[in-house]
């Protein structure tokens, strides 16, 4: 879809936001109500796909239902040339994804603020029996003011909806699936509590809490094994939310938060003094038909209690069996229990090879050590000129070493560099240069400014200089960066006089081109028409140009370039400067402009003259004529 596309006659394409596997995701202005908007647009080659045009329907309904602050609202529906589109809020920002990633870490308040915002957006869901299925960071809106909103209800279901729909199908995305959704079971509720709990380890740990090669391999893993321990990363994270991540993450949707909003409150007073020394949350959980070793003596006693409780009567009678058919059940046991035991004993007692865990994040170091059935040990946190921080220094015992299985490696983890000698990234790419020093781990923050000469995403300035130390424990380091041209947004210069627009253009370094348009309704010198339209933007350099009326007679305008110094004698910080102009339309007694400069300034003036007419004009700095010129022509 190109720029300057009109969908509906109304909704006139800007640029591209994104693309999806079902539709592509378009930054629109509404003609009609003046206002930017998103334009969710069914892909062509799906649009004959009832499937995909039934579930584009169902995520308008679903959304359309939903009045919450927090959650994208939907506009309008409609068709364009065969193909369905949605118009929806516009929401000037990032995902929640690509937020985690340029921030991480994120403060703790913060991360509380973030779940609060997208609690109250899933409990509205839920209330009007709408479960999303699909919640993830990359399905969450952050704007430029930290405000949240949640999107694409695309597999949303209503309770209510026939199952057969739901189930047998692996819907939404695996890092973020419910144990049941990954045995293909009806999502509930319950479903997008533990998504939202796996939102909240990401927020805490800058990652997911399990990876694999493959779909399938994260899915098992998510109702296999349990959720990491952020505090295992992070020991500055309350005991308290740690344990909210345990509640909503059990196995067991029994087991998990009842509601949205039941997590909400539990979430909301985890940072709070009183909750300082909660101890970490144990749920039990079902087994899964996981093997067992039999108690011998147990056994025994009970076979022994349940021989005495029989009739005398079936006791003489079991007397008369042969002694391998009394006693086989026993035998029977005995040996499977010794088996079992044997190979218990055999498991805890076999040696493995330590894996080189060196230079790996703490989650997945343990995640390879628990492949090879070994444990962590002891964490000792040192500073580290070349490992990143929260990474592995080095093990004890070292790396390919036989040790035997439940065997604690004890692990020496980087808390980043002690001091840093700061360079020079003026210039740099402002996203790399964070998320290196981020991984030294400083503190780093952003300001972001507009700039003509710096493209969007460079480093402007920085607030060390190149050469000083800064430390981690005390320094942060805040770059500006550019955001690129400010836009200059246009405003309706119709029946305006020209003088307004030329002082518009000047003070917003835009090239104004006039043409003269004979018109009966508006006044002379007063604007009939502008190009580009009123409510568009335009950058520094761009060009505006405007049609002005004129009374029939013949005149030609002329734009004359006035190049003027800046007298920075006595220390002096600011000119004032006036200029008077002579043509058609002014005369040399009447002031044109007065601005004020701090630099050599250019600025055009434009000359109406009539046929055979001369203009002029004059230019005073502080008082005092510095230029003057008489012999304008057209």
């Amino acid at each position: 879809m190109n720029p300057g596309y009109e969908i509906g006659h109304r909704y006139r394409i800007i640029c591209s936001l994104g693309e999806g596997g079902m539709a592509n995701v378009y930054l629109a202005h509404d003609i009609v109500l003046d206002r930017d908007v998103s334009v969710k647009l069914l892909r062509l080659d799906l649009r004959d796909d009832p499937n995909t045009k039934r579930r584009f329907h169902r995520e308008a309904m679903a959304a359309t239902q939903l009045n919450d602050p927090h959650i994208v609202g939907i506009y309008d529906v409609g068709e364009d040339h065969g193909l369905q589109y949605m118009v929806m809020q516009y929401v000037k920002g990032t995902d929640l994804k690509a937020y985690i990633k340029e921030h991480y870490p994120i403060p703790l308040p913060q991360v509380i603020d973030i779940m609060e915002q997208v609690l109250s957006a899933v409990a509205t869901a839920h209330a009007h029996g709408i479960i999303h299925r699909d919640l993830k960071p990359q399905n969450i809106l952050i704007d430029e003011n930290k405000n949240v909103k949640i999107t694409d209800f695309g597999i949303a279901v209503a309770v209510s909806q026939d199952s057969l729909t739901q189930t047998n199908t692996l819907m939404g995305s695996v890092h973020y699936l419910s144990p049941e959704q990954a045995r293909g079971s009806i999502a509930t509720k319950q479903s997008d509590i533990y998504s939202l709990g796996i939102i909240l380890f990401e927020l805490l740990t800058g990652k997911v809490p399990f990876e694999g090669e493959t779909a399938v391999s994260i899915a098992l893993k998510h109702f296999r094994e349990e959720i990491p321990s952020v505090r295992k990363q992070d020991k500055a994270i309350p005991q308290a939310l740690e344990n909210v991540i345990i509640k909503a993450t059990a196995k067991e949707p029994s087991s998990r938060y009842s509601s949205a909003t039941e997590m909400a409150t539990d979430l909301k007073t985890t940072l709070d003094p009183q909750r300082a020394n909660e101890p970490r949350l144990n749920l039990q959980q079902d087994d899964n038909g996981e093997t067992k070793i039999l108690d011998i003596k147990k056994l025994k006693s009970d076979d022994k209690q349940s021989a005495n409780i029989e009739p005398a009567k079936q006791s003489s009678k079991r007397d008369s069996k042969p002694w391998w058919k009394k006693y086989g059940i026993i035998c029977g046991s005995i040996i499977i229990v010794i088996m079992l035991l044997i190979g218990g004993w055999w498991f805890f007692i076999r040696q493995v090879i330590t894996p080189d865990v060196e230079g790996m994040s703490v989650i997945k170091a343990e995640q390879k050590l628990r492949r090879q059935d070994l444990r962590i040990g002891k964490i000792t946190r040192i500073y580290s000129q070349t490992v990143d921080k929260n990474h592995v220094v080095e093990t004890t015992p070292d790396a390919n070493h036989k040790t035997r299985v439940s065997t604690p490696i004890n692990l020496v983890v980087s808390t980043g560099v002690k001091q840093w000698r700061m360079a020079d990234y003026v210039g740099e790419n402002y996203s790399s240069v964070a998320a290196n020093l981020r991984r030294k781990g400083f503190q780093v923050h952003k300001e972001s400014v507009y700039s003509d000469d710096v493209d969007k995403g460079q480093i402007i300035k920085q607030n060390h200089k190149k050469g000083t130390i800064i430390k981690t424990a005390s320094d942060t380091i805040v770059f500006q960066v550019s955001a690129g041209k400010e836009p200059i947004k246009i405003p309706d210069f119709k029946n305006q006089d020209i003088s307004v627009v030329q002082q518009f253009a000047n003070k917003n370094k835009l090239q104004l081109t006039t043409q003269e348009k004979k018109s009966k309704t508006i006044a002379t010198n007063h604007v009939v028409s502008q190009t580009p339209r009123a409510g568009s933007t335009l950058n520094h350099g761009d060009t505006l140009t405007v049609s002005i009326a004129n009374s029939g007679n013949q005149t030609k305008t002329t734009n004359i370039q006035i190049n003027i110094p800046f007298d920075g004698n006595g220390g002096q910080r600011e000119n004032r400067v006036q200029v008077y102009i002579r043509d058609a339309n002014h005369n040399l007694t009447m002031e044109y402009q007065d601005i004020t400069i701090n630099q050599e300034t250019t600025i055009n003036v434009p000359f109406t003259l009539k046929q055979g007419q001369t203009g002029a004009y004059r230019v005073v700095r502080n008082g005092r004529t510095i230029m003057s010129a008489t012999n304008i022509t057209g």
